[in-house]
């Protein structure tokens, strides 16, 4: 009698979620599978619809132009992700430590959050200016030479990877530090009973206990910074030349610029495929690292 209640339950559960399972369905199946369709045909929008099976996918692995957005957005995802963990990680241990009320200042490294990516992207225009920004300003103040930023293609990836980490490294701090406040207190207490000191705690009991949790953030950054777009939109839209050209502005571009929507799909395919690789990779890095404590 038990088992047949616990199968009268699951079959009710199953009837709870098949709403969520629908809108599921239309929401992100329907989209997956109407792009895939459309990246083998030659659609621009209008009356032009005809399969041409692998070609949009055997133009752009030949094209020198996708390898290099590619390699940009890379570029830019392992910076901006990198710094990013680093920086957050890293003023989360350093405002856990401190014995004072921290709401102002956490406050304060959250801010950036609240504002939206094309703002953050339009504010930072007008900050680096070549001309009349302030951040040109200080740098003459210090006897520096003015700089172009976004306006050179050796200072325009660095300047955008630099709006992104004063954007989002509040999110990496607040996660972090919640982790190391959550942290169980009778480790560290004995450690601290026994001798050790405040580094060899953080490494020792600290670190691997947070190993999971970073790990995720990393994951959420890593996926977050492959798709950017209103940070690079608002900037430089990809320039100058391909400076910082990346997958989103390049599928952009290519959609509503030159109406190729077959091969805009197909490189969304293709970058899906490169993403899920990564997140895989880092969920399994996440399982040995967990497997290993």
């Amino acid at each position: 009698m038990p088992s047949a209640a616990r199968r009268f339950g699951d079959a009710s559960a199953c009837w709870f979620i098949l709403p969520c399972l629908l809108a599921l369905a239309v929401t992100s199946l329907y989209p997956v599978g109407f792009g895939l369709a459309v990246s083998f045909t030659n659609w621009n929008w209008g009356s032009q619809l005809d399969y041409v099976g692998m070609a949009n996918y055997a133009d752009l692995l030949a094209d020198v132009e996708f390898w290099t957005v590619m390699r940009n957005t890379i570029v830019f995802a392992s910076a901006a992700t990198g710094v990013e963990v680093a920086l957050g990680f890293y003023l989360a241990v350093q405002v856990d430590k401190l014995a004072i009320r921290t709401d102002l200042l956490r406050a304060l490294i959250m801010l950036p959050l609240m504002v939206s990516g094309i703002v953050v992207a339009l504010m930072s225009k007008v900050m680096f200016d070549p001309f009349l920004g302030i951040v040109n300003h200080l740098l003459g103040l210090l006897g520096l030479g003015p700089s172009a930023f976004y306006g050179a293609a050796a200072t325009a990836m660095p300047s955008v990877v630099a709006v992104d980490v004063w954007w989002q490294t509040g999110f990496v701090f607040i996660i972090m530090l919640a982790g190391l406040r959550g942290l169980p207190i009778d480790p560290i207490d004995a450690a601290r009973v026994e001798g050790a000191g405040e580094f060899t705690i953080f490494w020792r009991i600290k670190l691997p206990m947070l190993r999971s949790l970073l790990v995720t953030v990393v994951i959420i950054r890593a996926i977050d910074t492959l798709k950017v777009f209103d940070i690079v939109f608002g900037t430089t839209v990809g320039g100058p030349g391909l400076a910082t050209e990346v997958v989103q502005t390049f599928v952009y571009r290519t959609a509503y610029s030159y109406q190729q929507i077959g091969k805009a799909m197909a490189t969304m395919v293709l970058f899906s495929l490169l993403i899920l690789a990564v997140a895989l990779s880092l969920q399994m890095l996440q399982r040995r690292g967990e497997a290993g404590r």
